[in-house]
């Protein structure tokens, strides 16, 4: 415990209130995932708050380092972080309120008065959440937070996120299910309009994170957006210990050339199961030409890597100059 204080001192602290708060969610649906037999469209009602608290948890410890990073408007990027842990706190909240009450929290256009609060606090704190990161993605596009590998890293993910995070206001736009009635986990039938699937209703999907079998399911590119911020800065940190070892990878430009690849290609990626799902099919169902694109995106960034470390390990093997004196 004293070495988590100590890594983690002088990160931004109403968000790693959020991170603990959100990890302990996680511990409490574990525990009612193995108590609780509550179902809802065939998962347990646990599910939704355990992927819920996990995905906040690591991108609140993401955004509490990141902000002790700034070295400009320090202050303001406080207050928005708190913005967005004080925010974050109430929407898993309400999350893992209706999973203990053993109904829906999404699409749910019950008029019970508990449900009315939920949506509400969905309506408006899921932008608040949106434009909370915006800022933060804004503050650090126009200040350098590290040398040119971990500035790439954290300006391209937190790019990549932003968008991700935008597909959840998309979700609500692109989703073709229409009004029909669900019984929840208490017996109730419950009126339900809209989902996450593009062309099939949500249910019958992979264990856990219960992504459709059948047809599209638009958390995919969700998920794959949102923790880009996570993927690039795993990236630098792998370039950053790989550089011990290979003297080319030493220059700082070189490292955050491959980030920059690294970030076309994750770009790249959220496209292709972006474009899959909206044309109803299910991840791990490609068509020819689902596959021809996700080839193209891994040949393409294989060929930018390629070229990159190329010319680094050339530029390695140049001999130095010699220094005139007289």
């Amino acid at each position: 415990m004293s070495s988590v204080l100590h890594t983690t001192r002088g990160w931004h602290r109403p968000l790693l209130v959020n991170t603990a708060l959100m990890l302990s969610l996680v511990v409490a649906s574990i525990v009612g995932l193995l108590v609780d037999d509550r179902m809802l469209l065939g998962e347990s009602v646990w599910v939704k708050p355990l992927k819920f608290g996990l995905s906040f948890a690591v991108y609140a410890a993401t955004l509490a380092w990141l902000l002790s990073r700034l070295t400009r408007a320090r202050r303001f990027g406080w207050w928005v972080g708190t913005v967005f842990a004080v925010v974050g706190v109430i929407e898993v909240g309400v999350v893992a309120f209706a999973a203990a009450r053993g109904t829906f929290s999404h699409f749910n256009h019950s008029a019970e008065p508990a449900n009315q609060a939920v949506q509400m606090i969905f309506n408006l704190g899921v932008p608040g959440i949106f434009v909370a990161n915006l800022i933060i993605a804004v503050l650090v596009l126009f200040q350098r937070t590290g040398d040119r590998a971990l500035t790439m890293a954290i300006r391209t993910g937190l790019a990549i996120s932003t968008v991700g995070m935008f597909l959840a206001f998309w979700i609500v736009a692109v989703n073709t299910e229409g009004p029909r009635q669900v019984t929840d986990a208490r017996g109730e039938t419950v009126p339900m309009e809209g989902g996450h699937g593009i062309g099939v209703p949500d249910g019958n999907g992979l264990p856990i994170l219960h992504w459709s079998t059948e047809g599209g399911d638009m958390r995919v590119p969700h998920f794959v957006g949102l923790h880009g911020i996570q993927v690039m800065l795993l990236l630098a940190v792998g370039l950053s210990a790989l550089a011990r070892r290979y003297g080319w990878l030493r220059d700082e430009r070189t490292r955050a050339r491959l980030i920059g690849v690294g970030a076309a290609g994750h770009s790249g990626l959220l496209a292709v199961v972006t474009w899959q799902a909206m044309r109803g099919q299910s991840l791990i169902h490609p068509d020819a030409a689902t596959l021809t694109a996700l080839v193209t995106v891994v040949v393409l960034t294989g060929l930018g890597v390629a070229t990159v470390v190329a010319a680094a390990k050339r530029a390695a093997s140049r001999p130095e100059e010699p220094t005139l004196t007289g």
